[in-house]
């Protein structure tokens, strides 16, 4: 059983609303069209999608960066799902996918930098490519590892900064562009920024033979 604090902590005061609404507007200009531009990649991904879920044991499981809902299909249906996302045109794609699939969720508009769920709400929590897009990644990830009970699970599928000189620097020099085109940093350090949020590494699988892509799995330090 999932034990409800009464106190939700006040994480918002910390977040730069002026990132948020950047983030927001990107990701609104491009989502009627997002899931063309990812179509080619996501026939790679969804064989690592599966298994991200299929590692997930709930049963109240928070999903933040629901995005278009390329997920759902692989949600177990045990679980109790509970989805946000920072912006209203991804969502709004995501429940017409949830109404197609015949799945029940609760999507929400929300930040993972600030989420409206009291300390210790979920079983688990997991993400999806999702924090090489918050402004942000550290305060994200310290506000899973709140509402995540303390011995639960916290999963993401994530890609990465590549450790190695000549590919790591060009990655350094593209990052910019691509955030202006799609919002997403390819360049970000995503297991050091699990590490300062406080959360606890039990385990990182690489997924493809550069190093690039990695499932995470921790747990909150609380």
């Amino acid at each position: 059983m999932v034990t409800h604090s009464p106190i939700l902590e006040p994480a918002a005061r910390y977040v730069d609303e002026r990132t948020t609404a950047l983030t927001r507007a990107r990701y609104q200009r491009i989502s009627p069209i997002y899931d063309r531009i990812e179509w080619l990649m996501e026939r790679r991904f969804r064989r690592w999608r599966n298994k991200l879920w299929q590692s997930v044991h709930g049963p109240n499981v928070l999903e933040v960066g629901v995005g278009t809902g390329k997920n759902m299909e692989f949600w177990p249906e045990d679980l109790k799902i509970t989805a946000i996302d920072l912006t209203p045109g991804m969502l709004d794609i995501a429940r017409q996918r949830l109404k197609s699939l015949n799945r029940k969720a609760d999507l929400r508009l929300g930040d993972v930098r600030s989420l409206e769920f009291a300390s210790a709400s979920f079983d688990a929590v997991v993400a999806a490519f999702v924090f090489c897009s918050v402004p942000d990644p550290v305060l994200g990830l310290r506000e899973i590892g709140r509402v995540v009970r303390p011995d639960g699970q916290i999963v993401l599928l994530e890609h990465i900064r590549i450790d190695r000189p000549v590919i790591g620097t060009l990655m350094d020099l593209l990052a910019p562009m691509i955030v202006r085109l799609n919002g997403a940093n390819i360049n970000r350090r995503t297991i050091e920024n699990v590490r300062a949020a406080g959360l606890q590494i039990e385990r990182v699988e690489s997924l493809d033979d550069m190093g690039m892509f990695k499932l995470i799995s921790a747990r909150s330090a609380a």
